[in-house]
């Protein structure tokens, strides 16, 4: 056992194959339904830290729901360190789930693997669905965002008993997670929070407060209830997540009202609402916001793929339902000639994924910033491609765990391989801010994770330039 003292009292956590490990500390607390985070009130004596916190509400999509203890204590984080002694670069991961799942402690995002490069790995538990992101009178907007801030607050100011030095700290995070640091790149309340950041597959969904507001008011009226915090607070809040699903699986009524959020069923995003998150990280990274933090951003190659393949789409795209996407997604852009399910897998993966990262590097640039840009185009067997999500336990060094170990496949010598590669290649970036190969700039260099990696100009270069001119406003 090795314990460790934070602002509210002791905690006590495991040696693990000799990293030291501790899970679900309380970073704060929610004093009001619907509210922002407050701290933690002390507590005397010592705390046991070695289970995973209670996920929060959300649907049971691959068992979510049921990771992690029972209860309301949503908000806790989890840190490995290799040398709780040490003062080390600290990497802070934000998971993924399309803001309406997700949780910790998933067995892919076990930091002990990436600690050993030298690090101290925080994840936590941040709030999600309606609880974390719907439009609600009375409330705070994106307190899933506020969630985060609250952890990196945390970070800041209890790290060192850790291992893990405060003036040091990256956040990284993929897909709900690399959107998540996205927006807090451009937030006045994480500023100085964090000094390196790498954003994965960033999604380019941010709503409007109207927007946001009209799915919140339909996801209440299932209720029979108004969109406010005090008519939702009325509601256990293992209720609503079965609401999202709800008004998800009709979604396809209001693509006239919601537009591209109805097509793709987001029913949730971060909300541009100016005050907790002022503009889109586009606009505020290109007029010099954050400019001091060094960043990494970067995508897979077949981003779309994996969505396709739950959606039962893979290998069945009509030309119907091409042409919807082409029309929806990227009007007024042109692709070449394609089959209906590459052009349908071009145009989804670059709206929702690939062109928002790569202008996210481009708006860091303009605004006076730095940006390394990466892509991992490795394949696995099985179809999938180098899919969404794939790089994932490449950086963790998890490819054989958890619900990605079915797109992994056998944990082979040349996957092991790759994922020391990215894993290194992340672990440097916090050290020293160098990943390890060029910067982004006038020719494009990007690493190119693969079965034999190599530097060179953005592969996606027929995307990059029909998406050229296009800007990522938030939907309404």
């Amino acid at each position: 056992m090795v314990e460790a003292r934070v602002d509210a009292g002791t905690v006590r956590g495991a040696v693990e194959a000799g990293t030291a490990v501790f899970r679900g500390i309380p970073f704060a607390t929610l004093p009001v339904r619907f509210g922002a985070p407050a701290p933690v009130e002390a507590w005397g004596g010592v705390r046991d830290a070695l289970a995973f916190g209670p996920p929060p509400p959300q649907p049971p999509v691959f068992g979510m729901d049921e990771l992690g203890g029972s209860g309301d204590d949503w908000l806790t984080v989890n840190v490995w360190s290799p040398d709780v002694t040490a003062s080390l670069p600290v990497m802070v991961w934000i998971q993924g789930g399309a803001y309406l799942f997700g949780t910790s402690g998933l067995p892919e995002y076990d930091g002990a693997r990436l600690a050993s490069g030298g690090v101290v790995v925080v994840t936590f538990n941040y709030r999600v669905g309606i609880e974390g992101f719907a439009q609600l009178e009375g409330a705070p907007p994106n307190r899933g965002l506020l969630d985060q801030v609250a952890a990196l607050e945390w970070v800041r100011a209890n790290v060192r008993a850790f291992g893990g030095d405060p003036d040091r700290v990256t956040v990284f995070g993929q897909s709900a997670g690399g959107g998540s640091v996205a927006a807090l790149l451009a937030m006045p309340r994480a500023r100085g929070l964090f000094h390196r950041a790498v954003a994965s597959s960033v999604p380019g969904t941010f709503f409007t407060p109207e927007l946001a507001f009209d799915i919140a008011g339909v996801c209440a009226a299932e209720l029979g209830l108004r969109p406010t915090a005090a008519d939702l607070s009325t509601v256990e809040p293992e209720l609503l997540p079965a609401v999202c699903d709800e008004v998800m699986s009709k979604m396809d009524r209001f693509t006239g009202r919601w537009g591209q959020a109805a097509h793709k069923m987001i029913p949730f995003a971060p909300v541009v609402d100016g005050d907790v998150l002022p503009v889109t990280p586009w606009e505020a990274l290109a007029s010099g916001t954050a400019r001091e933090v060094e960043l990494v951003v970067g995508h897979t190659r077949h981003e779309q793929r994996l969505l396709s393949a739950v959606l039962g789409l893979l290998g069945e795209v009509t030309p119907e339902q091409a042409s919807v996407a082409a029309r929806v997604f990227a009007p007024g852009l042109t692709y070449p000639d394609l089959t209906p399910g590459e052009l349908f897998e071009e145009v989804c993966s670059d709206w929702l994924f690939r062109m928002p990262t790569l202008h996210l590097a481009q708006a860091a640039i303009a605004g006076g910033g730095r940006a390394h840009v990466y892509e991992l185009t490795w394949e696995p067997p099985g179809g999938l491609g180098a899919c969404h999500g794939l790089d994932v336990p490449m950086v963790f060094g998890t490819p054989g765990l958890g619900q990605t170990a079915a797109i992994v496949g056998e944990v082979t010598g040349e996957v092991l391989a790759l994922s020391d590669r990215m894993r290194s290649a992340w672990t440097a970036f916090a050290r020293t801010g160098d990943p390890g190969w060029p910067a982004y700039g006038a020719d494009r260099l990007t690493r190119v994770f693969d079965v034999r990696d190599e530097v060179r100009a953005y592969p996606e270069e027929v995307s990059r330039r029909i998406w050229r001119h296009h800007t990522f406003r938030a939907l309404r």
